[in-house]
């Protein structure tokens, strides 16, 4: 199934996201019996700005669930801050990858093979920057902000879900391709060290030289849904493909797992990154 046949595009399905949101929002006030003349002044902003952001039409600001605390209680507060988190990854995510970060965000395990450059997850700021400059065609540096800020928004996951283990193999050559130059390459590495000893993170690195390989097809991501159900996940030159039908993706997890097998392990892994390092 493609997940861009017959999708939304990224800015209507942004609109959409700010509707829902904005529902969400006044189905809160009204529930605390608070008109929008009454919740307004309380949480210091201005009538017509809460009714803009409940219409959907404003982005609602970063401390407006921290503003409505004390008014509608941490129940609903949480429930603000959760909605406008999922609504900033959005916000800088291509639409044809927006489903997947759905999936991604309740994966209790997130598989992903890379051969072209180092996984989202995994990248650090300057890292990720460098990726974006290589786009064409270019992008505006409005839009590297955005996409910048929601690829950091998505790296959380590694942290707050701490009960996901997450898997990555990464091909030597994506990170002897040194893009950006040493500088950034070494700030990768340090990145990927850093993550690769949090305790539900897995990076194997699958080396140059390998006389059998099971992933020649290309990258991949599997994850495992919270129904204990397996989702397979490929993309390539704006487009992308969802596997859902058990023997597809369970060819995908045949591939991953004996991938898993051909690349250096965890510790042969980190050691061959700080080689890749290089000196301070």
């Amino acid at each position: 199934m493609a997940l861009d046949n017959g999708q939304v595009s990224g800015d209507e399905e942004l609109s959409e996201g700010l509707q829902v949101f904005g529902a969400v929002l006044k189905a809160l006030r009204q529930g605390a019996g608070l008109t929008q003349e009454s919740f307004a002044p309380r949480v210091r902003y201005s009538v017509h700005y809460i009714a803009k952001i409940e219409q959907g039409k404003r982005f609602p600001p970063h401390d407006l669930a921290e503003r409505t605390r004390p008014v509608l209680g941490d129940a609903a507060a949480g429930a603000l801050r959760a909605a406008a988190k999922k609504l900033s990854r959005k916000a800088g995510l291509a639409s044809w990858f927006q489903h997947w970060a759905d999936i991604e965000e309740q994966a209790l395990t997130l598989y992903a093979y890379e051969c072209r450059v180092v996984p989202g997850l995994l990248q650090p700021e300057p890292y990720m920057r460098e990726v974006m400059n290589c786009y064409l065609p270019p992008l505006t540096d409005k839009q590297v902000e955005t996409q910048v800020a929601a690829r950091l928004e998505r790296q959380a996951l590694l942290t707050e879900r701490a009960n996901t283990a997450f898997g990555f193999i990464i091909e030597q050559h994506a990170i002897e391709r040194n893009l950006g130059g040493p500088t950034v390459t070494r700030r990768l590495v340090d990145h990927v060290l850093a993550c690769a000893r949090l305790r539900n993170v897995e990076v194997l690195v699958m080396p140059r030289r390998r006389t059998a390989h099971a992933g020649l097809d290309g990258p991949m991501y599997l994850a495992e849904t919270p129904d204990r159900e397996w989702i397979g996940y490929v993309e390539a030159h704006e487009a992308s493909l969802l596997y859902t039908d058990p023997h597809q993706v369970g060819t995908l997890l045949q591939r991953y797992g004996r991938m898993r097998g051909q690349a250096l392990d965890s510790e042969a892994s980190m050691s061959l990154l700080e080689q890749l390092r290089g000196a301070p």
